[in-house]
């Protein structure tokens, strides 16, 4: 095989991972745009590389996107703008081949909202190895391989991760998409008609409420700890005013829809997303809101949400 054509069959051999790879960052990361930057530095990485010594491509990729992750999640830059307050992950459409497998529950809740929000709370090497074992499968003798660790300290890192993320998880486990769809839809005409009250209903005793802001523009997360407090913002932000069609650029319409494995609210104005709402739920109720409406988190989605066979909106002209 002459130089060209080997370079050719090398790039198809790492085009056919890209999916599977940029899925991996994205966990790792909670950004699709970080996530995209990994993998073409790890293709840049493979080109560079002698790739005929390379036995078994599939796990020197892994390995590689793996630990340009971990070095971006250590660097000083991250470090301050995810403790900063004002971090949440990147929302994706489903459907988006950056979600990555999954065919099992702990492959959809890996890459859920919330668990990688509880991810911020593990350390580099705990984040990696939930990852790597949880949506990939890994033995704990690859993930030590990986890692550059033994498979004594991937248990443990495991361990601990598993147990950080399951005290501190609110929602979760598998959710009938009927019935969801069905407790978003009673939420939003709760919040559009004013019945606050059952707005409250609607919320699990501790339900929290999470948003970047009108238009993303808070400097800060803000927070809203009880059902009364989620209640009372999501009954004000759902009444529609002037000054919000300005912020939006127009009127948005609501559609119902799936982000991150999860029931979602778009507000689209024309064929741009410029707010979200995602809901975690649990026993029937909303444990958890998040809602992201910065341009910077909303691309990709907008981007997907253009593809989209659209669904008609809940609500025409907000």
């Amino acid at each position: 095989m002459d130089s060209i054509a080997g370079d050719r069959f090398d790039t198809g051999r790492f085009e056919a991972g890209r999916n599977r790879l940029a899925s991996l960052a994205y966990r790792l990361l909670g950004s699709a745009a970080d996530a995209e930057d990994a993998v073409q530095d790890a293709f840049l990485h493979w080109q560079a590389a002698d790739r005929q010594r390379i036995k078994v491509p599939e796990a020197w990729l892994t390995k590689v996107v793996t630990n340009l992750c971990l070095d971006r999640l250590r660097s000083a830059q991250a470090r301050r703008e995810r403790t900063a307050g004002a971090w949440l992950p990147e929302p994706l459409l489903e459907g988006d081949p950056m979600l990555g497998p999954a065919d099992t529950f702990e492959q959809r809740e890996s890459v859920s909202l919330a668990v990688l929000m509880l991810m911020e709370r593990l350390s580099p090497l705990e984040r990696a190895v939930y990852v790597l074992r949880e949506a990939f499968s890994y033995g704990h003798a690859e993930i030590a391989d990986i890692l550059g660790i033994t498979e004594s300290a991937s248990q443990q890192h495991l361990h601990r991760a598993r147990h950080h993320i399951t005290a501190a998880r609110r929602g979760g486990g598998e959710v009938d998409p009927s019935a969801a769809r069905r407790i978003v839809e009673e939420f939003l005409a709760a919040a559009v008609s004013g019945r606050t009250d059952r707005l409250v209903e609607l919320l699990t005793a501790d339900a929290i409420a999470l948003s970047d802001g009108a238009g993303g523009l808070a400097a800060k997360l803000l927070r809203y700890d009880t059902p009364q407090r989620v209640a009372a913002v999501v009954r004000a932000g759902l009444k529609p005013t002037d000054a919000k069609r300005r912020l939006a650029g127009g009127t948005p319409a609501l559609h119902y829809t799936v982000v991150n494995g999860a029931p979602a609210l778009l507000f689209v104005v024309g064929d741009r997303v410029v707010g979200s709402a995602m809901f975690d739920l649990a026993d029937g109720r909303i444990a958890t809101l998040h809602g992201i409406a910065a341009p910077t988190r909303l691309a990709r989605l907008t981007e997907a949400w253009r593809r989209h066979e659209q669904d008609a909106p809940l609500i025409t002209h907000w």
